[in-house]
């Protein structure tokens, strides 16, 4: 039977990919690699480069396909990336159905960790459950922004007896969350904190994460709010793209 794995890459670094990952890397045929467009050219070399440096003695080939531009909201966000997910669906399907062979072993490498604000395991659950193209999958978990920025700035993420907060941007625009005090933030191409207001929020962002191009600041909110804004638009205008994460905290009284 055709198998599938879903890798979770890590969030940038190539010191990220676990043991499980490298072992599943080298049982796989044919890697499917999204095409995003020139701008994320990176994220493509990144997977090449990954394949290359922990593949060993195992014949293996990419295919690479452009993944569908995700369409403006106009009916409403949940719609929009349904749609966008089916759209994915389709395409994904076929690649598995084409390109594996009936005992081959084909791949997606996932940024970051499939199980965290990934669309991958759904598109492969909607496409199991068409039942036209039959096949396996595994999940191979990954080292998360979320991990990486906690790390990088050498902070935990839990405080004791409290509770954690995963959000995006979009949601984070209109404000904390009430009764939580440790916000992670993902997604947020409009730097949103800017909305907050309270003056005892510390801030732990950071952009390209464990790469070459890594940006780290930290600080009191309202200190350094424009220091973020200012060199996030200048890495998306030298690189065209920007992938960033952060923690809000508030401050013990």
């Amino acid at each position: 039977m055709r198998k599938v794995f879903i890798i979770g890459i890590g969030a940038g670094n190539p010191d990220y990919i676990t043991i499980q990952a490298i072992n599943a890397l080298n049982e796989v045929d044919v890697f499917f690699i999204m095409d995003k467009g020139e701008e994320k050219d990176d994220l493509v070399r990144l997977r090449k480069d990954i394949c290359e440096r922990y593949i060993k003695d195992r014949c293996y080939r990419t295919v690479e396909t452009a993944d569908p531009p995700r369409q403006h909201p106009a009916q409403g966000y949940e719609q929009t990336v349904q749609a966008w997910h089916a759209q994915r669906a389709n395409i994904y399907e076929k690649l598995i159905g084409d390109e594996l062979g009936d005992d081959d072993c084909g791949a997606f490498l996932v940024w970051g960790d499939p199980s965290i604000y990934d669309s991958t395991i759904r598109i492969i659950e909607q496409i199991t459950e068409r039942g036209r193209v039959i096949f396996d999958y595994e999940v191979i978990p990954g080292i998360s922004a979320i991990q990486a920025l906690a790390a990088r700035h050498r902070v935990p993420l839990n405080r004791i007896g409290r509770s954690i907060h995963i959000t995006t941007g979009r949601k984070i625009a209109a404000g904390l969350p009430e009764n939580v005090d440790d916000v992670v933030v993902m997604l947020d191409g409009d730097c949103s904190f800017k909305a907050i207001k309270d003056p005892d929020i510390d801030i732990y962002w950071g952009a390209y994460i464990g790469t070459e191009d890594e940006i780290l600041v930290a600080g009191n909110l309202r200190d350094v709010t424009d220091d973020i804004e200012r060199v996030r638009a200048e890495a998306k205008a030298r690189k065209g793209w920007v992938m960033d994460t952060y923690l809000l905290r508030k401050r013990d009284m």
